[in-house]
């Protein structure tokens, strides 16, 4: 019998939101697994991306390219994937990770909050695997991660925005995963728990909430980026070839209770 690797050697992967948090951990835990990324930011945001692409050379002796993405821009976004095959000649992963979220209670959202989450959490998240959609379509073959949230199969208070977004792609996840089937395209999204990072850390200033949160995780804590990053390379890998369609719920136990 064949153990499955977990290893992407040589395989290209881009990581939208990259330069920081989340993405920045998923992005070198792939170069630690052989493959050369493409990190993204916004174009204001290129100086921690530009470190971050100098770590993968440095540790981990794999290629990374930097350009600048925003995803609420369909142009951006296509530029993105066409600089990324010009430069590689493909791209075999797409990891989904840029996002957004803005905490109000429902009866204080405003149609400006509404349409920022919703374009960034869910409109990009759709543009961005149309576009890495259409090479691996012609490639006959890739691996889209769309990382989602628990807020997509559970919901929560001051969240209405960003519950609805990451359910969006919880569902987009399985509609594009039985369309691209076909074409050797697995696609799956990953649901964090709350994440330490630098979007959140103003959250935990609210000691309340950071009860609440931590009541509500049965394993006690709360997680950190490189929590997420054992899915994400499980996902990535051929060790995954059998799944697609799924949602990987990282959460700590919360939705188990």
């Amino acid at each position: 019998m064949q153990i499955p690797s977990f290893r992407v050697d040589d395989q290209i992967a881009l990581v939208t939101g990259s330069g920081r948090g989340i993405g920045e951990a998923i992005a070198l835990g792939l170069a630690a697994h052989g493959a050369h990324l493409v990190i993204t930011d916004l174009p204001d945001r290129l100086e921690p991306a530009q470190a971050v692409a100098e770590t993968i050379r440095r540790d981990h002796g794999r290629r990374a390219l930097v350009l600048p993405l925003d995803v609420t821009d369909l142009n951006s976004i296509n530029a993105t994937v066409a600089a990324t095959v010009e430069h590689y000649g493909r791209l075999d992963i797409l990891v989904n990770n840029a996002g957004i979220n803005i905490p109000k209670f429902a009866l204080e959202v405003t149609e400006e909050d509404w349409d920022k989450v919703l374009d960034i959490d869910l409109k990009g998240v759709f543009f961005c695997c149309q576009a890495a959609g259409r090479q691996m379509v012609a490639q006959r073959r890739g691996k889209i991660i769309n990382i989602a949230s628990q807020m997509g199969v559970v919901g929560y208070q001051r969240r209405a925005a960003y519950c609805s977004a990451k359910a969006g792609v919880v569902n987009l996840t399985r509609v594009l995963a039985f369309e691209w089937a076909q074409y050797g395209i697995r696609v799956n999204s990953i649901g964090p728990t709350f994440i330490e990072t630098a979007l959140s850390a103003s959250f935990w200033q609210d000691a309340a909430f950071k009860a609440d949160v931590l009541a509500r995780i049965p394993l006690g804590y709360i997680g950190k980026p490189e929590d997420v990053v054992g899915a994400a390379i499980y996902l990535a890998s051929p060790a995954s070839d059998l799944v697609t369609g799924h949602c990987l719920l990282v959460d700590g136990g919360w939705t188990a209770v």
